[in-house]
């Protein structure tokens, strides 16, 4: 049978195309045990028994944004209650908490551009001594390297020369492609009101990133509308991204949940089977990425996609909720840890930056990173626990 072929193929270290992976798809959807296995296979060849993720603070910079998703709960309009614009005072007292907490990674995250669309976040930004959002996240990034945490960014569709200007503070930065499916972004679909959420707009910031050999973390959002070939297509366009760049550090797998007071309140949450499927098929098409889901998207099953091929968890952070999904809250780090062994894994601290991508970053950022780095290049044990 072709899926037993093309699986084959795969562990025998051949490339799957796009034809075979659809093929692989619709016979998993019959019977996907041997998917299933291929993919846990190759998570063993590739990842051992190791299962990592990264100890976070998550800094909720500024909310507004002048795009608006179908199904986003984190876009704050001006005046109302949860619109975060946080001050360098309030920056650095959280950055403070947050080395307490022995956290590692400083996340900032942001709206899509909010000064193009709002007066409010440009007296934000000048009340701070900036004209863009962009400046600030990099004088901010400085203040996170001063206490000893490591910035990633994500704030939308960056410039070339903004992603240029904070690589020399960020160790790697994020932007999800969620999918790249036109038809999406068409009227009454969930991306039709975001402009920055067009293909195109995400595939050339990705592009560009590969070009400075920034040390990337993308991603795509499971139920949203989409069609298994269009997820699937999705995979293989970050794919061709990094067999071209190699610099995709991580692939994120974001299942859509719904969200009260959304344009797709009502519309059901992604399927675990086939959730599981499209993570497992993410293995097959790329076999030594590291691969992500969120736990606190998944609660009650989280730890049983470590069979379907992921190798890591992503940030959690025993400090701050996860501002983009405040309703899931992230699984205590020793509840996680439980997990992971009860399902034969090990769980390590890593770096934003996974270890093999280490020779992308200045010499300053590697010995700042030195200073609690262990013999494996991870986080050492005694610091994160």
């Amino acid at each position: 049978m072709l899926n037993s072929e093309s699986l084959n193929k795969v562990l025998e270290n051949k490339i799957i195309s796009l034809e075979e992976a659809l093929q692989v798809y619709q016979e998993a959807k019959v019977n996907p045990t041997e998917l299933f296995s291929t993919a846990q296979k190759l998570r063993e060849r590739f990842k051992g028994n190791t299962v990592t993720f990264s100890k976070k603070a998550f800094f909720n910079v500024i909310n507004m944004c002048k795009d608006t998703c179908t199904y986003c709960t984190y876009k704050a309009e001006p005046g109302e209650e949860k619109l975060s614009l946080m001050s360098k005072n309030d920056v650095k007292q959280m950055l403070k908490l947050a080395k307490k907490y022995h956290c590692v990674e400083a996340l900032f995250v942001t709206g899509e551009r909010p000064e193009a669309k709002y007066q409010e976040a440009r007296e934000w930004l000048a009340q701070n001594g900036f004209k863009s959002t962009p400046e600030y996240l990099a004088h901010i990034s400085e203040m996170a390297l001063d206490e000893g945490l490591f910035p990633h960014t994500n704030a939308g569709n960056l410039t070339f020369d903004e992603m240029k200007e904070l690589q020399k503070t960020n160790v790697s930065m994020g932007l999800m492609l969620e999918n790249s499916s036109e038809r999406l972004a068409q009227k009454g679909m969930p991306h039709y009101l975001a402009a920055s959420k067009r293909p195109k707009a995400r595939l050339e910031v990705l592009e560009n990133s590969g070009k400075l050999k920034i040390p990337m973390t993308t991603g795509i959002l499971v139920g949203i509308g989409e069609t298994p070939a269009e997820v699937i297509e999705s995979i293989f366009a970050i794919k061709k991204l990094h067999d071209k760049y190699g610099n995709i550090q991580e692939v994120i797998l974001q299942n859509f949940q719904p969200k009260e007071d959304t344009m797709m309140s009502q519309y059901p949450s992604a399927n675990e089977n086939y959730f599981k499927t499209i993570v497992a098929l993410s293995r097959i098409i790329m076999p030594e990425m590291n691969i992500q889901i969120p736990p606190n998207l998944s609660p009650k099953s989280y730890h049983s996609f470590l069979s379907v091929g992921i190798n890591d968890w992503g940030g959690i952070s025993p400090l701050t909720p996860d501002y983009v999904n405040p309703e899931f809250a992230w699984p205590e780090i020793k509840k996680i840890d439980e997990n992971s062994k009860k399902a034969g894994y090990d769980l390590k601290c890593r770096f934003p930056i996974y270890p093999e991508f280490f020779s992308f970053v200045s010499k300053e950022l590697r010995d700042k990173m030195s200073l609690i780095e262990d013999e494996e290049r991870l986080v050492r044990e005694e610091y994160w626990r």
